[in-house]
């Protein structure tokens, strides 16, 4: 057996990225370095987050096990008690590991998390870092949804650091917004093309961050030893894709690079679920991880692609911030199969912060004006469907539910099974009603923070009976009284 790389590794980790950048097919992107990166790694092209929201795909990416099997799979919920992260195990197996800014987890970093706070980008240049293997994350927030918003809201969002940084991008590198791409779900309008454009200057912007690790990484002494392993949390922040299970939601990008790896430039078309990221870090650590993980390294300690293959990336919604809801979806290379537990409940529930996005006032707006199309307006509509099932071959974007198509029934079968067996082994507390797990002492109660947030749409903008947000969980399925 080969001996583990043990490389110095570094995460570069991209808020609110789909997978819009120019080495996986978008022509709109200006992603020269990120782009750069893949042509000497490994690209996944199946990589996808447990979780359409920050938090929860973050909790998985640092423990390796789905948020739900843990207690923290509710947005802005906070565990009592903090899990075992990755990074720990690569403390206790030697490395020094650095994680200067965001840790969005539902829980506190935990005692022993990490050696330093510090940044380290200057320190990597130098060749300061110690000696016998580092990890070093960075956080990529320029993209984040607060980044499409034409203006800062109550002193909030990226969209003031995009705004200071728009310099540093040339004429060409400008994104049109009469050139943006617009998916079939919302309305092409000036406005939502605008958002798109925002989003992709602010792509461009993390790309140069991007580039900046890599040149620093390349003029440092450490460039024959390490690896750069990118990605993102979730999907763009746009209505129906941020929050969602559709791929738009959870299909991410996922780049791993560098001169220890044994192979060059590959296309990998296994799935990669979020749950996999710390094994396969721990893998090329040579480091061990908890026999309960989730994960499945895709990467063998000595570089090469593991044997390990998944039947379904298996992916979930629960609350998010003030709206409940629960979803879970299963996907394969190709079919994403998606259960609404609640289907009573509206896909678009007010979220105050998803209010801020131009392109959600455009949805209301033109809903109630009657004028979106069929794609568009499905997501408007009062109701869920209790199971849904895209072909992402012939529709990429997932407008055309092909659950009761006869075509398709052993499809919908197998992944009906996968997702049953995976949440079975893994077990989910998305079950239980967030009070239970209140009483249970797993949580923190958090409730009344979040119904302070609730407000009601305006007449012409509500979804039949629905004229506010449902915090909690009904007490049954049936429930008509939702409140």
């Amino acid at each position: 057996m080969a001996e583990p790389l043990r490389p110095n590794i570094i995460l570069l980790v991209g808020e609110d990225t789909g997978v819009h950048h120019r080495c996986y097919g978008d022509e709109y992107a200006v992603t020269p370095n990120i782009d750069r990166l893949a042509a000497g790694g490994f690209r996944y092209t199946n990589a996808f987050s447990t979780a359409p929201v920050c938090a929860p795909a973050r909790a998985a990416l640092l423990t390796g096990r789905y948020a739900w099997s843990i207690g923290a799979h509710h947005m802005r919920s906070t565990l009592t008690t903090s899990p075992r992260t990755f990074t720990q195990a690569l403390r206790e197996a030697g490395y020094h590991v650095r994680w200067p800014g965001k840790t969005d987890f539902n829980f506190e970093p935990p005692s022993g998390f990490a050696d330093s706070v510090d940044e380290w980008l200057d320190d990597l240049r130098e060749g300061r870092l110690p000696s016998g293997g580092f990890f070093a994350y960075r956080n990529l927030g320029i993209t984040h949804e607060s980044t499409m918003w034409s203006e800062p809201i109550d002193g909030e969002g990226m969209v003031r650091r995009r705004l200071e940084r728009l310099d540093e991008l040339t004429d060409a590198e400008r994104h049109r917004p009469e050139d943006a791409p617009v998916p079939a779900y919302l309305p092409d309008t000036p406005a939502v093309r605008e958002d798109i454009a925002r989003y992709h200057d602010a792509l461009t912007l993390q790309d140069r961050d991007v580039g900046a690790v890599m040149d620093a990484l390349e003029s440092s002494p450490y460039a024959d030893e390490t690896i750069i392993i990118y990605l993102s949390d979730h999907g763009r922040g746009l209505p129906r894709e941020k929050r969602w299970c559709y791929d738009a939601g959870v299909h991410v990008p996922l780049i791993v690079s560098g001169r220890p790896l044994p192979l060059g430039a590959r296309v990998d078309d296994r799935l990669v679920s979020g749950v996999d990221i710390a094994p396969t870090i721990l893998a090329l650590a040579g480091a061990s991880h908890r026999a309960d993980t989730d994960g499945i390294p895709f990467l063998t300690g000595s570089g090469a692609p593991s044997d390990a293959t998944r039947a379904a990336a298996v992916s979930g919604r629960d609350r998010m911030d003030e709206a409940f809801d629960r979803v879970r979806t299963a996907r394969d290379t190709r079919y994403r199969y998606i259960r609404n537990y609640f289907p009573q409940l509206p896909y678009a529930q007010r979220i105050s912060y998803m209010e801020r996005q131009q392109s959600m006032v455009e949805l209301r707006r033109l809903h109630a004006a009657g004028r979106l199309t069929d794609a568009q307006a499905q997501w408007m509509c009062e109701a869920k469907r209790p199971e849904e099932l895209y072909d992402s071959t012939t529709d990429p974007q997932m407008v055309e539910n092909r659950i009761d198509d006869p075509a398709l029934a052993s499809v919908r079968d197998r992944l009906r099974e996968a997702l049953d067996d995976e949440l079975d082994r893994s077990g989910d507390l998305g079950e239980l009603p967030e009070r239970e797990l209140i009483r249970r002492g797993l949580v923190v109660d958090r409730l009344a923070e979040y119904r302070e947030r609730i407000a009601p749409l305006s007449e012409e903008y509500q979804l039949g009976t629905f004229s506010e947000t449902v915090l909690e969980m009904p007490d049954t399925r049936e429930s008509e009284d939702l409140r």
